[in-house]
């Protein structure tokens, strides 16, 4: 290839804009011609994108809707738990105020005494 088809080639691909005190072309700068910088999509190639956007948002939507929903639900069930967790605690008090109620109950009754049967028999 010689050195004119080499510029043949550059003129079709790249613009050329010389510069006011450039009087040679060996020193002249090339930019890309607009219409070569990227390939133009179809139409149809766009609406693709397009749809498989909008099933991705929805897929998003319904994903961080359904993060939500089981926030909530897990703040739900730990208000539940800390509730049972305090109905525990007081039952367990009262139980053990119950349990030296009867205590003191059964230790005041003569029903409850042990009885020495060894004395008796004597």
């Amino acid at each position: 290839m010689d050195g004119s088809s080499k510029e043949e080639a550059e003129d079709s691909t790249f613009t050329n804009i010389p510069l006011a005190d450039d009087t040679d072309q060996s020193s002249r700068i090339l930019y890309p011609r607009p219409g070569s910088l990227l390939p133009k999509m179809m139409n149809a190639d766009m609406d693709a994108v397009d749809a498989e956007n909008q099933v991705e948002l929805e897929e998003k939507t319904r994903l961080i809707n359904q993060v939500l929903e089981l926030q909530h639900t897990l703040e739900d069930l730990s208000a539940r738990v800390d509730a049972v967790k305090e109905e525990n605690l007081k039952l367990k008090s009262e139980n053990q105020v119950l349990g030296q109620y009867i205590e003191n109950l059964m230790s005041a009754s003569s029903v409850f005494q042990t009885t020495d049967t060894k004395s008796k028999r004597k």
